[in-house]
């Protein structure tokens, strides 16, 4: 269980975790800024703002709402070279900061990108930026399995399947210039359902990103999978990206079992049948249904040896593991060395849902969404059931 004098969370030894802020809304993901503050993106709008600025202003551990501002709702945040960006399901905006790290024209933000496809179902646009004056942002796709009547039992899949050339994916757009739209940015990768969690790996120069897999294996194919095997699979998946890369959605899956991709039902698969030949390999495959929401690879100095440059995932939990318990609700480390996992991956900070089991996830009091480092080398973690945001630091000694 939860150590309740650890804000709640188990963590490994010698770390130590603070609740910061709380009850700020659906608290998406986070950016800090150099000095200190924090940026929250809200995915509804709290007392008609989207995004909260955070101050601890008397140093007593305590962050207090310093501002709110955007009529605009989203889960994608990030700071680049003194500038905030921010995106709705459609657009994507951004701000200049002052030398405080402070939204210097709240009001009057400028549009970089608008008009992206928003049809409900994997709408938020999370977002990365390269060191080149480049953003990239994921248009999840708004499909199970990109069939012919979506999530239906006997609905054969599109071949080619026709929301790849507005959905998932990635695209790449200019930090600078307004108003970009499809015919203005580029389809980085494809082949990806949804991609919540994006980092650019600084030390390797390359976007990585994390995807949630599709759903119903056992709904609506019995005859092949069994409610086990439709609980632990497809995988949840960690991807390495190059310009040009298709990982394969919706023809195939990844099956970390057979450590193999799978062709899906809807193409003529059964559980075995190899597919996605050319389409890349995860560099990790982890059970399914988990939601992985945030991406941050750790660049800090805080933190012990182990843990520099390697990935920290934000699970923010499943709602379809029946019959098994649902899993997830915790944030994993996984070890790099040379731009790839050189170790398992482990459970880094785990309680969030406040519950040993978990059973129907309205029953988590708290589900991991966001991650940032903090200018001293702590780590935030957002939480969008009731708005709380974690520290979790290693103390010198």
């Amino acid at each position: 269980m939860a150590d309740p004098v650890n804000a709640g969370l188990k963590t490994p030894a010698g770390f130590s975790a603070s609740i910061v802020a709380d009850n700020l809304g659906r608290a998406r993901h986070i950016v800090a800024t150099e000095q200190g503050g924090l940026y929250v993106k809200l995915e509804r709008l709290k007392e008609g703002k989207g995004i909260v600025y955070l101050k601890d202003v008397d140093g007593d551990g305590k962050m207090e709402i310093s501002k709110t501002f955007a009529n605009y709702y989203g889960t994608g945040i990030a700071i680049k070279k003194g500038y905030l960006y921010a995106s709705s399901d459609q657009d994507v905006y951004r701000y200049k900061l002052d030398d405080n790290g402070n939204v210097m024209d709240a009001e009057n933000p400028q549009r970089i990108v608008k008009g992206l496809w928003d049809k409900r179902q994997h709408a938020s646009k999370s977002l990365a930026l390269d060191d080149a004056g480049n953003i990239y942002v994921n248009i999840g796709a708004p499909s199970n399995s990109c069939q012919e009547v979506d999530r239906t039992k006997g609905s054969k899949g599109m071949n080619p399947c026709p929301i790849l050339d507005s959905a998932g994916g990635i695209w790449q757009f200019k930090v600078d210039q307004v108003d970009q739209g499809y015919h203005n940015g580029i389809r980085y990768a494809t082949g990806l359902r949804n991609v919540v969690g994006l980092d650019w790996n600084k030390q390797e120069n390359k976007l990585y990103v994390t995807m949630h897999g599709r759903d119903m294996l056992y709904n609506l194919y019995p005859d092949m999978y069994d409610t086990t095997v439709s609980a632990e699979l497809p995988s949840e998946t960690l991807y390495a990206i190059n310009k040009g890369d298709n990982a394969g959605w919706p023809y195939v899956y990844y099956d970390h079992f057979q450590q193999k991709k799978i062709l899906a039902p809807e193409y003529g698969g059964d559980g075995k049948k190899t597919g996605g030949e050319n389409a890349i390999d995860p560099l990790i495959g982890f059970p399914a249904h988990m939601g992985p929401n945030a991406l941050l690879f750790y660049t800090g100095n805080q933190f012990p040896e182990k843990y520099k440059q390697g990935a920290f995932i934000a699970f923010h939990g499943s709602w379809n593991r029946s019959p098994l318990p649902q899993e997830g609700y915790y944030v994993v480390f996984v070890p790099f060395k040379n731009g790839k996992p050189s170790g398992k991956w482990e459970v880094f900070a785990d309680g969030f849902s406040g519950t040993g089991v978990v059973k129907n996830p309205r029953d988590a009091q708290h589900r991991p969404c966001g991650l940032t480092q903090g200018p001293d080398g702590s780590l935030y973690v957002s939480d969008d059931v009731k708005g709380t945001i974690y520290k979790i630091s290693y103390p010198s000694k």
